[in-house]
Order: structure tokens, then sequence, then C-alpha cells
């Protein structure tokens, strides 16, 4: 992976254990703080009341290759690791789209940058089911027609040292049941399109390559889903493949919308009762806070593991805990704010707004960045921060060989942070969700 900055002490860190707070949120607009959390100083704040139209920003063809913008690493869309596990089928099928994409700047200051991509699967020159992002009654609006492209809100700059940053939710419509349904009344299947075949073509981690893309795995009777609110360890978050997101989270909110599921590898806390339920009690609205830690979660795929932090109690790795079921019937009367918080040597992931089970409530999530010897994925921003304890290498076979990914965390990296909200898997996930703000904090001492 690519690293930042070499050089590094260690950092002894306090512990604090995971929180959730039941009472109704307050603002946090100066003393009182946030959550009940404490003296915060807004910075930065996007109500997307001044229009925002992002065909005003030109696509652009990306080649994905070391003069782009957006290569990272090993895992990118043309990556090593695809040449690895994909073998020479998986240039062929590279080969036969073309990946496009376009950038800007908005907010004062140009605090927030739109990240779009899509893919030319005809060759004629244009980006096909194109997301758009635009601004309608001080609402931003999300739009994405095809699972083959991401639109993201992110962070333009390095987050500060400390800082919260929060959203507000509007509206989603990225899956999930509607009226006890996954299969909807227009034709769409979990909040996918019926049109066409839909798979996660031509990225996977493993399996035969040479594939017609119409015979990957079925991305509608799989999963859809949204991005609230998650920290990046790299520069420029932006739409990539899911293989890749996985293995660049640090904290994350997300919905992971499971097609009809029965299976054990997902499951509910019902915040109510602190007991786990089955992944079909809920409604598919489900919202997964989680911590990664540097533990590999899959073994044939990058992906560190889960920590994950609920009123039934911490689980680490096994089955998707959710910790909350979205009504997304209210909106847009009602609405949700998703928050992440790094202050004293900690995470801290919040939600708040009216869920099942519980009606109106906020909960809170707080981690350090090592405790009970399990790490935060990345967290140092600074090589002094971390002295390479949790350093380690990735290595990975397949029908192009044997290739490793050396020193996944080495002492002397840095990883500051980005935020990004949306959708940043390119071979996943399709729909519309409308964002009300988006506001950034400090310390009020700063």
């Amino acid at each position: 992976m690519r690293r930042i900055v070499r050089g590094a002490v260690a950092l002894a860190l306090p512990l604090v254990l995971p929180v959730a707070l039941g009472a109704a949120p307050a603002r946090a607009d100066g003393a009182g703080g946030a959550g009940g959390a404490g003296g915060w100083r807004l910075v930065n704040a996007e109500s997307f009341d001044r229009p925002l139209d992002d065909r005003k920003a030109p696509w652009f063809s990306d080649g994905d290759g070391p003069g782009s913008l957006y290569d990272v690493d090993m895992y990118d869309n043309d990556g090593a690791y695809f040449e690895t596990v994909g073998g020479p089928a998986f240039k062929q099928q590279l080969a036969k789209m073309s990946t496009y994409r376009k950038s800007f700047p908005f907010g004062d200051g140009g605090w927030l940058t739109a990240e779009l991509a899509a893919r030319d699967t005809d060759g004629d020159g244009r980006p096909d089911g194109a997301p758009t992002l635009t601004s309608r009654r001080g609402v931003a609006q999300m739009d994405e027609p095809g699972h083959q492209g991401g639109v993201v809100i992110r962070s333009t700059r390095a987050l500060p040292a400390e800082y919260r940053v929060e959203m507000t939710l509007r509206g989603l419509d990225f899956g999930g049941q509607r009226n006890g349904s996954w299969d909807y009344p227009d034709g769409r299947v979990n909040g996918y399109s019926p049109e066409g075949c839909k798979t996660n073509f031509p990225w996977a981690s493993g399996g035969d390559f040479s594939r017609p893309e119409c015979a990957w795995a079925d991305v509608r009777t799989d999963s859809n889903g949204f991005y609230y609110l998650g920290i990046m360890d790299y520069e420029r978050p932006a739409p990539h493949n899911n293989v890749f997101i996985h293995g660049h989270r640090k904290v994350a909110m997300d919905s992971y919308n499971r097609y009809k599921y029965t299976g054990s590898g997902l499951r509910y806390c019902n915040p109510a009762t602190k007991q786990y339920e089955q992944y079909s009690a809920g409604t598919g609205n489900g919202v997964n806070a989680i911590f990664m830690t540097d533990d590999r979660r899959y073994p044939t795929m990058p992906g560190t593991e889960y920590l994950m932090p609920s009123e039934c109690g911490l689980a680490k790795a096994g089955a998707i805990v959710s910790q909350v079921d979205l009504k997304p019937e209210l909106l847009p009367e009602e609405s949700y704010r998703f928050a992440v918080e790094r202050r004293g040597g900690a995470y801290t992931m919040e939600m708040s707004g009216v869920f099942a089970h519980t009606g109106r409530a906020t909960f809170r999530y707080t981690r350090a960045f090592v405790q009970d010897g399990e790490p935060i994925w990345h967290y140092n921003q600074t090589p002094g921060e971390y002295d390479g304890r949790f350093n380690g290498e990735w290595t990975w076979q397949g029908p192009g060989g044997t290739v490793t990914d050396r020193d996944v965390w080495p002492a002397g990296s840095a990883y500051p942070d980005r935020f990004v909200i949306g959708d940043p898997h390119m071979n996943f996930y399709e729909g519309k969700a409308q964002v009300d703000d988006v506001r950034m904090y400090v310390p009020s001492h700063r």
C-alpha cells in the first residue's frame, strides 16, 4: 500500500468504553456540545441552500493507472490484486469498459468535494447510467440510476487532529424492505431497477473471471446499501470497486441490505430488549456502526475485521451487527443525524432519530485508538501516533501468480482522516438519497 510519511514513536492511550445515550440529541453549537460530549465549535457548514449541479463539471476518462489522481494501491480497479486472483482473464474483461469520473469542490472555501464515477460499456465515449448530484430546496439530491457508478461527498482536505463531523439524512432509497416487501410495486428489487442483468463484474475475490458479465454474482439478490458517514485512510476518497473500499475504512456507519437473507452472517441488536435477533426480524434498513481493526476478516480478499458495539454488547468478527433499524417511511418529515468524533485518543460514532423498537433516541459508541489490545485500523494521522506494532503483510495467490502487500501498517506511516458520504462502490449499490446538511466542528478551546 502507498505510505505517506515515515518515522514513528509509541503512544500511550487511555481506555474508553463503548457507551450509548438514549436521550434526544442536543445540537453541537457551543458550550453544551453535541450529544452531551461538550465543547465543540462550528467551523464549516453546508446547508445546500446555494444551487449545486454536477452538470457544470465535465466527465473525464480515468485510466486508473499510475498517472491517475485516483491511483492508490494494488486494490485499485486495475490493481495487481485483481491481476493475481483473476489472471489474464481479468485484463481482458477490464478492457471491455472505460471508467469516467467527475470531481468538483463546493461549500465555503471548497471544503467539500463531490466525486462521481461511471462506466462506459458500449464504447461510445460517454458514461452509462451516470449518477448525479444536485440540490433542491436546501437538500442535496444523490441519484444513482445504475449500480456500475458511484457518487460521494467527501472532505476536500485532511480532517483536523480532533473534530466532529455530522450529516443529516432526509431521504433514503438504497434498498431494504418497503411496506414489508423486498420486491417493490414498481418492479424494483431491493432498490435495483428490473432492467438487464446486474452483477459485480469485473471485480471479485476469486472464481472464473472469464465468465460473461451476466454470469457473475447477481447484486439484486445480494445486497444494496449506502454509507451514511465513514472515515477513510487515503487521500482522495472516491468510488472504486467494493474490494478496495473494504481495506480502506477506519470507522463507518453504513447500510448493508441483504435481499431476503436468512443466513447467519447478519443479525440485529434490538436496543429495547438488548438481545440479538435474526436478520429476518428487521426490515433490512439497519445501520451497521463498525470500528475496523487490524485482523483480516476474509481469507481470500482484503478487508479488516469488525468491532461492533451495540446495546447487546461488543462483538468482534462473525455476523455483522445492525445496531438500529431505520424507518425510511418517516423521511423527509423526520430526519436522521449521523456523526463521527475523533477526540481524546478515541473515535465516537453517533446515530440520532426515530428508530424501530425505541422511538426517538441517540446512540453513541466510543472506542480508543488502541483498546484491549485491539487497534482501530490506520488510526494514526501522523507518524508520532504509532510505533509499527500492528504491521504485517498480506499475500494473495491465483491464476495470475502470487503478490504480496508488504508493510500494510509500518512504523513511520501516517493516514490523515477524510470522511465520505454516499455510495463508494462501482460494482454494487443503486438508488437515491437526500442529504440536508453537513457540518464540521473542532474543540471549542482551539
